[in-house]
């Protein structure tokens, strides 16, 4: 289910949730050297077994291989093809239900579609207010410099689905859709994935579930509340709940007949998510994507598998599957950080501003939460992997609102953006971070009267990352930033009037402890 939220600019599955609610998609999978013509064993075995494939030695350690890319003709797969892969759709099933063990209620319908299908599917289910939610995302976006000013996201997302698609499961007609492009000898690794996806809907019924989590507070009238804030990952959250365990299935399946599972064969979830976040050889609009939209299309895949994976080690199967669904996740860092739903750490919603009054001169364009995902992505665009990977486990918490002056309706959109931190440490090597991105998002950057020449340190590496204390002023071509930190909190204002940012400077600190 490629479902890119971006309202809010932390993944886009809202618009793709917006595009794709009906329809539970997959992208290009790698497979591993277990091959994919695979039946279930029927006879009691723990392990399928291939009929003509000998016993081996030791299980292979062979790391997953990319698919082979779909030729730039699409090669249609034969009327008798198609009929062997639709007696398969029951075995493969079975097999996923045995070991999810979320069981088979109803029989899965089966139908074999084109790539030009699937392109006018989508066009279809795209409505009008979608591309409007589309459109506002992409300025919030080139806002935050996690889209270049140029970017054109429509024309992008729809060149995405083209290359990406490799089968799809319709909850709305309860049927999978085999492609007639795709390979036979890759059908069956999808067919298990998108299979999941139909035991899933069995279980809890996808639409309704994934709608819990569909609520645009970019949309609603009143200002959101903290509990508003917290909440607004949750779709993100499922979806790397649904996808994460179809990933799992995917890799089972392929792994089974040399008698392997994703709990002892660690090394192949990391080569996996290695492998979606470079795509295939042939995915040249995903790898010259930006890395924003790189990272929100794989999150729901490489960080949802990983998820899954440490439930079926830490909880078992049952707590993996049945129990993910039925309790899931609600915020990203819970989805990176596992360890942290299994604990059931609670972090303390931010307490926000009175939106409304503190911007009485301007019209609300959006608002959202900024999550653990969202600063991993904008710390990694400014700073790299490394230093990515080193700060984000130490957010508590974030928001951001967008608008625009009541009386100029061209001018620059303002933000303010607020982000809480572990520890003062933290929040001023982020603020750092940040402010140092100034300079990739405007032509013209220049700071004025900085409280301290001195808090930016000299060296920058792991043991002694650069920081930036007290509040800083920035000109622009599109006017004022400020980026201030006080104690755990970052506070960022862009093209915001003084007053204004005088104003929320001291509702957003007066409630930091």
């Amino acid at each position: 289910m490629d479902e890119v939220k971006l309202l809010s600019p932390r993944s886009l599955a809202r618009i793709f949730t917006a595009l794709l609610l009906l329809l539970f998609c997959t992208a290009a999978y790698p497979q591993t050297s277990a091959g994919s013509n695979h039946q279930e064993n029927t006879g009691g075995s723990s392990a399928p077994t291939q009929p003509d494939q000998k016993p081996a030695d030791k299980p292979s350690t062979q790391a997953p291989t990319q698919q082979t890319p779909p030729p730039k003709e699409d090669v249609k797969i034969t009327p008798h093809e198609a009929e062997e892969l639709f007696h398969s759709v029951d075995e493969i099933l079975a097999f996923d239900s045995k070991h999810t063990g979320l069981p088979i209620k109803k029989q899965v319908k089966r139908r074999l579609t084109s790539r030009d299908e699937v392109v006018a599917y989508l066009t279809k289910h795209m409505k009008d207010e979608d591309v409007k939610r589309l459109q506002r995302s992409e300025l919030v976006l080139k806002k935050f410099g996690l889209l270049p000013r140029d970017f054109d996201l429509e024309k992008l997302m729809v060149q995405l689905l083209r290359e990406q698609v490799a089968g799809y499961y319709d909850p709305k007609t309860k049927t999978v859709n085999l492609l007639d492009w795709v390979p036979m000898d890759q059908q069956e690794p999808v067919m298990a994935h998108e299979l999941t996806h139909a035991l899933q809907d069995q279980t809890i019924n996808l639409n309704r579930w994934m709608k819990k989590g569909d609520k645009d507070l970019g949309e609603i009238r009143k200002d959101p509340t903290p509990a508003d804030i917290e909440n607004d990952e949750i779709d993100d959250t499922r979806e790397a709940v649904v996808e994460g365990q179809a990933e799992a299935m995917m890799l089972e399946y392929e792994l089974a007949p040399v008698g392997r599972s994703l709990v002892n064969s660690p090394e192949l979830v990391d080569t996996m998510e290695s492998q979606m976040s470079s795509g295939t050889d042939d995915s040249t609009v995903f790898k010259d994507a930006p890395i924003f939209l790189r990272e929100s299309l794989t999150f729901p895949y490489s960080y949802g598998l990983k998820f899954i994976v440490a439930m079926m080690e830490k909880s078992g199967r049952d707590k993996a599957f049945a129990g993910v669904l039925e309790n899931p996740p609600h915020t990203t860092r819970q989805i990176m950080q596992p360890e942290t739903y299994l604990s059931g750490e609670k972090i303390e919603p931010m307490r926000v501003p009175e939106f409304k009054h503190d911007f009485k001169d301007y019209v609300k364009f959006d608002i959202g939460a900024m999550g653990e995902f969202d600063v991993a992505v904008l710390i990694e665009q400014y700073a790299g992997k490394k230093a990515s990977d080193r700060l984000y486990p130490e957010w508590r918490g974030g928001y951001y609102y967008a608008a625009r002056p009541r009386k100029d309706a061209t001018a620059p959109l303002g933000l303010l953006y607020a982000s809480r931190w572990s520890s003062v440490e933290k929040a001023s090597q982020f603020a750092e971070i940040y402010a140092r991105g100034l300079h990739q998002r405007y032509t013209k950057v220049e700071e004025t009267n900085p409280e301290s020449a001195s808090d930016s340190a000299a060296q920058d590496s792991e043991s002694q990352p650069r920081t930036l204390h007290g509040r800083h002023v920035w000109t622009t071509e599109e006017g004022v930033v400020v980026i201030e930190e006080k104690g755990d909190t970052v506070l960022v204002s862009e093209s915001l009037d003084p007053a204004t940012t005088e104003i929320l400077e001291r509702e957003v600190f007066a409630v930091t402890k």
